[in-house]
This record gives C-alpha cells, sequence and structure tokens, in this order.
C-alpha cells in the first residue's frame, strides 16, 4: 500500500529509461538468433524481470550489468507447463515468442495472456496472423500448441492495426520464406524501435505510406547491440502530475518526437513545456486549466495509455471535458474510484467524438464527460491497471488529505522506483 498525503505541487526532477513497451520486445528478437545480443537504457521494471524468467525456461541466458542486458538463446527448448502459465499470467509479451518458437524448434505452446484488466484483448489476431504464415494451430483445452515445418511470407490485413499483432507479424516475417506485406499495420514508435532491432539483426523491413509493412525474410539474423528508445508514457504521466497539481516537472532522458501528440494536448489544456536536449520540463501557465475535446487513436492519434493520467488532470480544469476511448472498450473502469473521492465523471455508451467506432451500439462504457473543477478529497484507492493505477496517484496527489493506494505494487510494471521519484519531487509518504 501507497500513503499519499495531496494537496501540494509537485516539483523536480525525474529521469526516465527504456520504454517498458519496448524493451522486452528487442528481448524477443534476441531470440530469432543464437548470437549474443546486447540492450541498453534498460529500466528497473516488472515486465522485464518476467520476459527475463521466460528466456531462461527456454534456455537461454540473460545477463544484467546496470541498464544494460546481454542475451543469449544459442540452445532454445520448451519451458514446462508451470513456467509457461506463470509468464503468461502476468504479462502479454509471452504470446509474442511464438514465431521465434515456430521458426527454431517448429513448436510452440502458449496460454491466453494476462497483464491489465481494460478490455478482452483477444489472441484471434496472433492466430490468424500466424496461420497465414502456414502454423497449425490446435486449441486445447487449456493451452494453445502451434507448430510449422518451415512459415512462409504471406500477405495479410490486420483488421484493426493492433500494436502486438504488428509486431507478431514482424517477428515471423523476418525468418519466414519469402516475402510479407502487412496492411493495417500499426506504426507507433515502439514498432519502428523493434524495426530497428530487426534491420541491425540483417532484416529487410520497409514501412510504406498507407500503414503497410513489407518484409523480405531471410535464412538467419545476426546479433545487434540496440539502446531502447525512452519511456513516452513515463514521461507524459510525470506530465499530467505537474499539470494536475499546479507544479513543475523536470523529465530527463525523454524524445520530443515521440511526444508530438501528446504536447500538443497538454498546451491546449492549460499546461506548457520548455524542451532541452533529451530533457522536457512541464508545467502549468493558466491558473485553471482548460477543458478539452479529447479522442484516442491509433498512432499518430492520441494514445490510450496517455488519457487516464490526463483526464484525472482535466477533473481541475474549469468546464466541462469530453473524452471518446476508441482502443480498449473496457479502459474508463478507473473514473468511479475517481468519483468516490469528489470527481463528477459521466460514462456512456454513446460514441462521444468525431469518429464512429467499433464501440459503438455495443453496450461498452467507452465515453466519458468530466465536469470541473472539482475538489477531490483522499480515501481508499485500489488499483486496476497500470495507466489507471498512476491516475490514482495523481489523484491523491491532488486531493486534500491522505489517501491509501492499495495494490501500487501494479504500478511497478511499468514505472521504474515510482515510490522514489515522488520523494525526488516533494511528496509526503506515510
Amino acid at each position: 500500500m501507497l500513503s499519499i498525503v495531496g494537496g501540494a505541487p509537485v516539483e523536480g526532477r525525474v529521469t526516465v529509461r527504456g520504454a517498458k513497451n519496448s524493451v522486452p520486445k528487442s528481448m524477443v528478437a534476441a531470440l530469432l538468433t543464437s548470437k549474443p545480443c546486447r540492450i541498453s537504457n534498460i529500466a528497473e521494471v516488472r515486465d522485464i524481470d518476467v520476459v527475463s524468467r521466460l528466456i531462461t525456461a527456454l534456455g537461454g541466458t540473460v545477463a544484467r550489468d546496470g541498464d544494460t542486458m546481454e542475451i543469449t538463446a544459442d540452445t532454445l527448448q520448451a519451458p514446462s507447463p508451470e513456467e509457461l502459465e506463470e509468464a503468461h499470467g502476468q504479462s502479454r509479451i509471452p504470446i509474442l515468442i511464438c514465431g521465434p518458437l515456430l521458426h527454431r524448434l517448429g513448436a510452440v505452446t502458449i496460454h491466453q495472456p494476462g497483464g491489465c484488466e481494460i478490455g478482452p484483448r483477444p489472441i484471434d489476431m496472433h492466430l490468424d496472423a500466424l496461420k497465414s504464415f502456414g502454423a497449425v494451430v490446435e486449441e486445447l483445452p487449456e493451452v494453445i500448441r502451434l507448430t510449422a515445418d518451415r512459415l512462409r511470407g504471406c500477405k495479410l490485413t490486420l483488421p484493426y492495426p493492433s500494436v502486438g499483432a504488428t509486431e507478431q507479424v514482424l517477428l515471423t516475417g523476418v525468418l519466414a520464406e519469402g516475402e510479407t506485406e502487412l496492411s493495417n499495420a500499426a506504426v507507433e514508435p515502439e514498432i519502428l524501435d523493434l524495426i530497428l532491432v530487426l534491420q541491425k539483426m540483417g532484416a529487410i523491413i520497409s514501412v510504406q505510406p498507407g500503414r503497410v509493412i513489407h518484409i523480405d525474410g531471410t535464412r538467419s539474423l545476426r546479433a545487434f547491440t540496440h539502446r531502447s528508445m525512452p519511456d513516452r508514457l513515463e514521461a507524459s504521466s510525470w506530465a499530467c502530475a505537474a499539470l494536475a497539481t499546479n507544479g513543475c516537472v523536470s523529465v530527463s532522458g525523454v524524445a520530443q518526437l515521440d511526444m508530438m501528440t501528446f504536447l500538443n494536448v497538454f498546451r491546449k489544456a492549460g499546461g506548457e513545456f520548455d524542451v532541452s536536449g533529451e530533457t522536457i520540463t512541464f508545467y502549468r501557465v493558466a491558473n485553471l486549466l482548460r477543458p478539452l475535446a479529447l479522442e484516442t487513436d491509433v498512432h499518430p492519434g492520441f494514445m490510450t495509455d496517455w488519457q487516464p493520467p490526463l483526464v484525472t488532470a482535466l477533473t481541475q480544469a474549469q468546464g466541462v471535458s469530453v473524452l471518446h476511448e476508441t482502443v480498449y472498450e473496457n479502459r474508463l473502469g478507473y473514473t468511479h474510484a475517481l468519483n468516490s473521492l469528489g470527481a463528477n465523471i459521466q460514462t456512456f455508451r454513446e460514441c462521444l467524438g468525431p469518429s464512429p467506432c467499433r464501440f459503438g451500439r455495443r453496450n461498452h462504457l467507452h465515453s466519458a464527460v468530466v465536469v470541473g473543477q472539482t475538489k477531490l478529497q483522499g480515501g481508499d484507492l485500489y488499483v486496476p491497471d497500470l495507466r489507471g493505477g498512476f491516475s490514482y496517484v495523481i489523484a491523491a496527489l491532488v486531493a486534500d488529505g491522505v489517501s491509501r493506494v492499495h495494490n501500487a505494487r501494479l504500478i511497478e510494471r511499468g514505472y521504474e522506483s515510482f515510490r522514489d521519484k515522488l520523494v525526488a519531487l516533494g511528496v509526503e509518504l506515510l
């Protein structure tokens, strides 16, 4: 449990390192070769530990030295059922081992993935893509077994530009025989970071206009050395803490280019920022924040992981803000707890945004109206998921009195040393 004394602005400096949504994918890419691979700028977050244990269970070795990791997968083996179930229950990353293991072992067994409870997030797109490459999929009572003699390039179109499914195609297509063309692909910065890793390994991948990715399959891949992209999601979370509390936070180790869309919205809400090299300083220029009409979308739109911290900040805006969530249908569950502290947030099934989305008329509460400014009072909060959890921390920082954030360990999946960083920003923890 994390006990936070709220009501004061956050002031100070924090540093972010490699992206939680990027480093584990580079680690999986290391399974495509028997040569030693090195990744640097690695943060101490739980997802990294989960993937490290999985690679070890597969017969590989993971050596950590500070913020650098060396992975060698010269021999691979099927993990025990217990190790496999544990990894899949803690993260969605293990689904991505399918392509590498099919290439190297000819078979792989997977469980239904775990991770944050923000919607069903089915693996159908992953399995359909693997079938397109020639994998045989057998769905058993508790596991799914995939086999393949030889994977071959294919032409496929995703029904939705899913980040995970795009990564699955990339990690499978690079060693598949022939060419692969993926349409309606995700093009997030984390996708491009994975492509850079695969290119260093010898892959030929081009990102073409209209969300098309073309892959020329190769027979073998070599080692790579890669510095992971910074975590733009952690950076935006600290920015929202500064916005909500009328504080000032300098975030080091961040890339402005990856945050362009967020920075524009941050400024529209009444925030401001200064960029100096790899440091962005976030603060508020208006005494009262301005309400927004906001719609989440795949890149280059406003990403879904940015919205929980920002919506929490918008409870302190003067007026009515409207949010339309188009990526995860159950992402707004965290708002109930904010209301218990005094926020005024209503959720709706209708699409309250300019773009009719796939959740409209499907009984999902995926839009919200935030009425501000509201005074928040400290209370008990139970973390439901990673980004929702950090939004609770921001609410606790804004609220008068003491807030007790339960299950705060879940936040450690994506925020390195976040308790120490709170203290560095002047937050009083009990």
